[in-house]
């Protein structure tokens, strides 16, 4: 490997300046990747590129991150199968595999195709063996190693593929938030944005509120009505009128906003313009139960992840809570 750590995390931080300068070809990528994907705008997009650059792109935060890890002293192949479910979602398997420096096939989702692949152009005009280091294939065929993320379904096609080789596959996942009726208008807010951001498609969006049982929902649904715009989106609208219609037919008691309906459910997932909430007793039983729970990514609230935070995960913090970067120097 011709680059050496140093330059690979210099490079980095440089893309991360250059991300927030916005230039025009850059727009111009984030218009194609908006028009390819219905679900994408322009401001999910730059939401996203802004959390990574300060995030994931940093360079005392790659170099304090990085110090925790022996890098390997023979780079492998590592196919990386990305999702496609909010703009580049697999931003953060690409870091840990550059910073590692092995060899990178990358699949990508047909849903952001187009993100990653300007940016690892852009880095090859500043290093061209960047691209000798990255490669973009449909097939990812003979690696040493895979990554792979995508549903419960695909996972089970993923192990049949990938499961003879050192890997990491994962699975659906989901965020949850827990709630003391305490909150003020201000968290509350807050808490909308970990809901409603990427229109709740994310595996960090918070799909379930837990509320100790007589809470009151008003202050909730008022506070959520800032993010009533999203109903203007087709694809979200038609959802939204979707599980109204089920709810209105099976008669099953819901509140709303206008743009999120609310039904008691203990399961976490949920579906697009739908938020679940359970009651609680027992706070210490119910958040033992959270953590140990495989279908939890994150969870929001006081003395957890702080309400507004749920889409800003550090370099440390790894989906499904598996170190991938450990994986990676394992190899």
């Amino acid at each position: 490997m011709t680059i050496d750590t140093n330059r690979r995390i210099e490079l980095l931080n440089s893309l991360g300046f250059w991300m927030e300068l916005n230039d025009t070809p850059w727009l111009a990528a984030q218009d194609r990747a908006v028009g390819a994907n219905p679900w994408f705008t322009k401001e999910h997009i730059a939401l996203a590129c802004t959390n990574i650059s300060r995030e994931f792109l940093n360079e005392a935060k790659l170099r304090a991150w990085v110090s925790q890890y022996t890098l390997p002293a023979a780079p492998k192949s590592v196919g990386i199968v990305m999702a496609g479910n909010i703009p580049l979602v697999g931003f953060h398997d690409f870091v840990c595999g550059f910073v590692s420096g092995h060899y990178l096939r990358l699949k990508l989702s047909s849903k952001d195709d187009i993100l990653l692949n300007f940016l690892l152009r852009k880095m090859g005009e500043w290093e061209p063996e960047v691209l000798e280091q990255v490669s973009i294939e449909e097939r990812l065929n003979n690696c040493d190693a895979y990554i792979a993320t995508g549903s419960n379904n695909t996972a089970r096609y993923f192990e049949q593929y990938f499961g003879k080789y050192p890997n990491i596959i994962r699975k659906n996942r989901t965020s949850v938030a827990v709630l003391d009726g305490t909150e003020t208008d201000e968290e509350l807010a807050l808490l909308a944005d970990d809901v409603y951001l990427y229109y709740g498609l994310g595996c960090r969006n918070v799909t379930q509120v837990c509320v100790p049982r007589g809470y009151n929902f008003e202050q909730l649904l008022r506070v959520f009505t800032r993010h009533n715009g999203y109903a203007d989106l087709n694809k979200y609208k038609n959802n939204y009128d979707y599980h109204l219609a089920i709810y209105l037919l099976n008669r099953v008691p819901y509140m709303s906003n206008e743009s999120i309906l609310m039904v008691e459910n203990d399961l976490p997932f949920s579906a697009v313009s739908v938020l679940h909430y359970r009651y609680y007793d027992d706070k210490a039983q119910l958040v033992a139960q959270l953590k140990a729970s495989e279908d939890i990514q994150a969870i929001i609230g006081r003395g957890f992840i702080p309400f507004g935070d749920s889409q800003k995960p550090a370099l440390s913090d790894y989906a499904d809570n598996v170190d991938t970067m450990a994986f990676l120097c394992g190899l």
